[in-house]
């Protein structure tokens, strides 16, 4: 089914039979991220029914990796001694995920996620400056460079994204205000969220995690898988925000609500739709 045949009442009735599927099956993801997302990724992978495993040792790859579900490699803090091991689990024939933090902080740094992109992962998610500057394969692509932070709203880089899906042969999301996942031809808008996500580090890598967790019990719909994924997340943080006093408190109510989220509330409140 095309993106622009599902509508609203599918795309939540898709969302909670991915979740539950998470929670029935426990997948194991193997995570290879920086050194900031670790506890919230893996707690977020938790709250969701997941099984998450930092290992990053390169000599555990070719007996650990192919046992995981899913693997999810994330460049934040990257090293020299953990490129080998990325691009290792990335090849061991398990879908996995890729997470280009702060692509243009340095031309090493874009090199190894052009490196990973040519081991074709189902999907990369970024903020819209990690996925224009992928996009135009150059570091130069971010004139006002933040750090992991984003100088670009996520609409800017509906293009960007559309060309790297079709050069990558990924699905592309980008993470905003609307978080906007396309294959190259169809684009889908996830809408929710609450702006003070934005202010606890590692959410973003975090819900990388969580499309993870997600290709692995589905990695035949890497499109839909997304931007489920990216809708639930941000629900949880929507549900958080009810009883957060700040970004502290919304961390950890946060990931109380995505334990808790139930059928009636996803069906009900999870908003994605096809964009133009």
């Amino acid at each position: 089914m095309d993106a622009e045949d599902r509508s609203p009442d599918w795309w939540g009735r898709r969302a909670w039979s991915l979740l539950s599927a998470v929670r029935a099956r426990a997948p194991l993801v193997q995570c290879i991220t920086n050194l900031v997302s670790m506890d919230i990724a893996a707690n977020a992978l938790l709250a969701a029914g997941a099984s998450p495993a930092m290992v990053h040792s390169l000599r555990e790859v070719p007996d650990f990796t192919p046992r995981c579900d899913a693997v999810y490699v994330n460049v934040g803090t990257l090293s020299e001694d953990w490129l080998p091991s990325m691009r290792a689990a990335a090849s061991a024939g398990r879908p996995w995920v890729l997470d280009p933090v702060a692509a243009a902080a340095s031309g090493f740094r874009m090199e190894a996620c052009l490196s990973l992109l040519e081991l074709r992962p189902a999907v990369v998610r970024g903020n819209g400056s990690e996925i224009l500057a992928l996009a135009d394969r150059s570091a130069a692509a971010s004139s006002s460079f933040k750090g992991a932070d984003s100088s670009h709203d996520s609409l800017d880089a509906i293009e960007a994204a559309k060309a790297l899906a079709l050069t990558s042969g990924a699905v592309v999301a980008v993470s905003g205000a609307v978080d906007f996942v396309t294959d190259g031809k169809q684009v889908v808008g996830a809408s929710n969220g609450v702006p003070m996500m934005q202010k606890i580090t590692a959410t973003g890598c975090a819900v990388t995690a969580l499309i993870a967790a997600f290709v692995a019990v589905e990695p035949s719909d890497a499109l839909a898988v997304a931007a489920c994924a990216l809708a639930i997340f941000g629900l949880a943080g929507e549900i958080g925000m009810e009883s957060a006093k700040g970004p502290a408190s919304l961390r950890m109510h946060l990931i109380d609500a995505l334990y808790n989220l139930d059928e009636q509330t996803v069906t009900s409140r999870v908003n994605i739709s096809m964009r133009s």
